[in-house]
């Protein structure tokens, strides 16, 4: 008997595993992002982790500042195609910073995300103080 459930066990969670969510933007956030920025999308600053939440779209609002978003380590070198990390990022500003997005601001694409990879930065932290720094300019404030 106990032969039988574990065997009931592994066909679903192979189902499951092979259901409509393997790979969508957010199994692939919860498989390649919140090891580090949380279930939440919160981060850990004090870690050097920053929050995505009510902020990641205010990036969209300045020079760079969308280019950043792809060409972080984490998403430049993810294992994932363009198309996916695409989506991934598209799902990531709408669940964790829509109201920050700028109106008209385009979803990525698979071409622009396959662009911004060959492009990695060599300073992420300097490039992502110079960021901050254009949005603070514009009165917007993050930490």
């Amino acid at each position: 008997m106990r032969k039988i459930a574990i065997v009931i066990g592994m066909l679903a969670f192979a189902s499951l595993a092979q259901g409509a969510d393997a790979g969508s933007p957010q199994t692939n956030y919860m498989l390649h992002c919140s090891g580090c920025h949380g279930v939440d999308g919160s981060g850990s600053p004090g870690a050097g982790i920053p929050t995505m939440v009510n902020t990641l779209g205010h990036f969209l609002r300045v020079s760079g500042g969308r280019d950043f978003l792809v060409q972080v380590p984490g998403t430049s070198q993810s294992a994932l195609p363009n198309g996916a990390v695409a989506e991934l990022l598209n799902w990531i500003l709408g669940k964790f910073s829509p109201t920050e997005i700028p109106p008209g601001s385009s979803p990525y694409s698979e071409q622009e995300v396959a662009r911004l990879r060959n492009q990695p930065l060599d300073d992420v932290p300097a490039f992502r103080a110079e960021i901050v720094g254009r949005l603070k300019g514009i009165g917007i404030v993050i930490e």
